[in-house]
């Protein structure tokens, strides 16, 4: 187990208290959440910048480390569809997409084949990131007497941007999913055949 490795197996560890932050009936506990949330994503930039920096890059790491980051944000994604700010179907097809792109990914590694992960998939991660510490500065924060918060928290709700930015990440997401599946096409087609 190397520094990454550690880091990486450390955002897992904290999803529960995460999770369990989220639904805590504490005037700072959806901040504490914020916090923690922002703290796993820095670590997930710092441990893949150590192992390519420190030739620390391992078969474990590699299948680790997005595992992690599914983990997070799909808990979060999924607490807040509890929670009733986002909707279901929304989360429903967010899940439904990593769950089957994943699952291809690991069938056909089985083959001893590999599938190209595109930049695309990365902007994908990295907006869900941004749409989940949206959320969570929109219900951490709206209990704060500073005017420009209150005024962007009241802005946010008016405009209903929580829905509508949301909307735009899961047709992104979808779209990475047909992305990914278009460009490994002949893979998948040596895989099914």
């Amino acid at each position: 187990m190397n520094l990454p490795n550690v880091l990486t197996v450390g955002r897992i560890l904290v999803t529960p208290l995460f999770i369990i932050l989220l639904f805590y009936d504490h005037p700072y506990a959806k901040s504490w959440a914020l916090l923690i949330f922002v703290a796993a994503m820095l670590t997930d930039i710092f441990d893949g910048y150590y192992a390519r920096k420190y030739n620390l890059v391992t078969d474990y790491g590699r299948f680790l480390d997005p595992l992690a980051d599914k983990i997070m944000v799909l808990s979060a994604l999924i607490s807040f569809a509890v929670m009733d700010v986002i909707p279901y179907w929304m989360v429903s097809l967010i899940i439904f997409r990593d769950v089957f792109v994943t699952g291809l990914r690991m069938a056909i590694s089985s083959k001893n084949k590999t599938m190209v992960t595109s930049k695309i998939a990365k902007r994908k991660t990295l907006s869900q990131v941004f749409i989940i510490i949206y959320i969570l500065f929109n219900i951490g924060f709206n209990s704060l007497t500073i005017s420009w918060i209150e005024e962007a928290i009241l802005f946010s709700r008016q405009y209903e941007l929580i829905y509508y930015l949301t909307l735009l990440v899961t047709t992104f997401t979808v779209f990475t999913g047909f992305t990914y599946l278009y460009t490994n096409r002949l893979v998948i087609k040596q895989f099914i055949s």
